[in-house]
């Protein structure tokens, strides 16, 4: 649960260890205070950018093969030789990079998972920017919970705050077209790298290949041309009562004609042309875009235009200029560079070191 705090955080850098009674037993309470980075701040219900829906993903089951898989069959043994069962402690999430921070929702299932009676406490949302040195959230509790829950916790927010943080970036820079993901995603981690894509203001693609019919090459070839690919996919949505998107791969000048041939002769289920490698790398490093700018003028609005190949945050914002309706990026989710969090009890002593090492 999210708790909420309206007292100011007191600037000192004691470590505090107190005795109280619980439940008959003794037991130990470390409560590292802030520092005055934190005065004034009070924590926050984060506004809750909802993940995106697929009809099996099991998203408990995911947060609970990530902790089966760190803790083995002994559970964590430094933890049970070096802490004393009763003791509860208070740790700081530390931004040790600028970005945007995602995943605090699923950070906070990952200790509701390990231990319910943990008190977690934000004060910054998923989406918010986060920048070097700040203590953006905090958990209480048993100090053998929070360091079991620490790891899990951290890598799926250092994940998708990197994922939320490249997002952002290139969807400002794509506007006025709209940056969208692939499914070039961690295996088992699809719908949890497509979250953080919403949260850093993208939008998702197709989750899978249910949920979109997406007519590629390969496709193409087996069927024998575009024509007979479509005409294909129109028959079987057809027959099978479906409705749904339909997008299709088009390489050339004369596959894009070819396509809107079809679609003036027939009715078609097709909604959006995928425009792609039409983006053309040049010796200096910057791209050309006049073939995929003559691509969107060919289809004159009459579907939904996706540019995909060579998409990078360099030249994105020049293939967002060309009118195409959407810009499609696997390095959003396969090429992410992590967003550096730390969780940590001694925050004075966590930030010297990141100072020292140029990360706080």
């Amino acid at each position: 649960m999210l708790g909420i705090c309206n007292s100011q955080l007191v600037a000192t850098a004691s470590l505090l260890v107190a005795s109280s009674r619980c439940c008959s037993r003794n037991r130990l309470v470390v409560k590292m205070t802030a520092t005055t980075s934190m005065n004034h701040v009070k924590s926050i219900e984060p506004v809750i950018v909802k993940p995106p829906v697929h009809p099996t993903y099991d998203l408990k089951g995911v947060i609970k093969l990530a902790l089966s898989e760190d803790a083995g069959d002994k559970g964590d043994v430094t933890c049970l030789a070096t802490i004393p069962t009763e003791m509860e402690v208070e740790a700081y999430f530390l931004a040790k990079d600028n970005g945007i921070v995602a995943g605090i929702a699923l950070a906070e299932m990952v200790f509701n998972e390990v231990d319910p009676t943990l008190k977690v406490e934000w004060f910054k949302k998923d989406g918010d920017n986060v920048v070097r040195g700040l203590k953006f959230g905090k958990v209480h509790g048993r100090a053998h919970s929070i360091v079991v829950a620490e790891r899990v916790a951290l890598n799926f927010m250092q994940r998708m705050s990197g994922i939320a943080t490249l997002t952002k970036a290139m969807a400002d820079a794509a506007h006025p077209a709209i940056i969208l993901e692939t499914r070039k995603t961690a295996p088992a981690l699809r719908l949890v790298d497509k979250w953080a894509v919403l949260i850093g203001g993208g939008q998702n693609h197709r989750m899978g290949l249910f949920d979109m019919v997406m007519i590629k090459d390969n496709h193409i070839s087996i069927a024998g041309g575009v024509s007979n690919a479509l005409k294909s996919v129109d028959l079987y949505l057809k027959k099978n009562n479906l409705q749904m998107g339909v997008e299709v791969e088009t390489r050339t000048f004369e596959e894009i004609h070819e396509v809107l041939n079809y679609a003036s002769k027939n009715e078609t289920l097709l909604s959006r042309i995928m425009l792609d490698n039409m983006v053309v790398p040049q010796l200096d490093g910057d791209v050309d875009v006049s073939m995929l700018k003559q691509a969107v003028e060919i289809v004159n609005g009459k579907f939904e235009t996706e540019a995909s190949g060579n998409v990078t945050l360099e030249t994105v914002h020049k293939i967002g200029q060309t009118g195409v309706t959407y810009i499609s990026s696997g390095a959003l989710t396969h090429s992410v560079k992590a967003l550096d969090i730390s969780l940590k009890i001694d925050t004075e002593l966590a930030l010297e070191v990141g100072r020292r090492t140029k990360r706080a």
